[in-house]
């Protein structure tokens, strides 16, 4: 009886060499990019709270604090959120900056021209986009978080520390064109964890892309039309 070769025999693929593959890196990319794209909304949905003026942004903010009691005590759920955002953050970006590094690395060199036959601005733009997307994060914590950077911080004052910031016409361009990068990042993410999945072929392809531009679209002007909002006095 011959023994097996051990070419032949394929360990079980776990945690670890499984992000070592592509395949890998974008299913942890899809995974949390779903979690931010859940976020995104939840948090979009309470900043349109403002246009009901600032009581009821403010009684917002009050609520993010004390959600979850009895069971979680004074604003323990709202950071248990922010320890999953961060590590699922910091993943992506790892994951993201990998997957670009393994695909320049095996694609062929000496093209006089590159064609982007497949590619679109949103992908081309993606990393670009993340670093726009990571240095806002950092200022809009800096502004509305901390209160360092904010004319003006009023703790527990949601509405008065938006108005106060966006009314800094430099302030409001950095935030939309951050959410502009925000958009064109969610058009591609939502399109290739579509491709990911294998949810993507030629009978799905307009659906999925009508479901990526409605969502970046929403989430992109809801945004945007905050500060347009102070800027123009709609919001004071």
């Amino acid at each position: 009886m011959s023994t097996p070769s051990l070419a032949r025999v394929r360990p079980i693929a776990g945690p670890v060499s499984l992000w070592q593959t592509s395949v890998g890196k974008k299913y942890v990319m899809a995974v949390t990019g779903l979690i931010w794209f859940l976020f995104l909304v939840l948090h979009l949905w309470g900043n349109l709270k403002i246009y009901y003026g600032a009581d009821h942004l403010n009684a917002y903010a009050v609520f993010l604090r004390n959600v979850g009691a009895p069971f979680f005590g004074y604003s323990q759920l709202l950071w248990l959120t922010r320890i999953l955002l961060a590590p699922a953050f910091i993943v992506h970006a790892i994951a993201a900056v990998q997957v670009k590094l393994q695909d320049s690395a095996g694609r062929p060199r000496g093209y006089l021209a590159r064609k982007n036959l497949q590619s679109t601005f949103a992908s081309r733009t993606m990393i670009w986009g993340g670093l726009v997307i990571v240095f806002f994060l950092i200022y809009h914590l800096l502004d509305f978080t901390i209160g360092t950077v904010n004319p003006s911080f009023e703790p527990g004052n949601v509405y008065h520390n938006v108005v106060a910031s966006f009314s800094l016409w430099p302030v409001s361009a950095f935030y939309i064109l951050a959410m502009i990068a925000v958009g064109f990042h969610l058009y591609h993410g939502i399109w290739s964890t579509f491709q990911t999945l294998g949810l993507n072929n030629r009978r799905t392809n307009r659906w999925v892309r009508n479901v990526a531009t409605f969502f970046a679209l929403a989430l992109t002007i809801g945004n945007i039309s905050i500060p347009v909002a102070v800027l123009t006095g709609i919001v004071k």
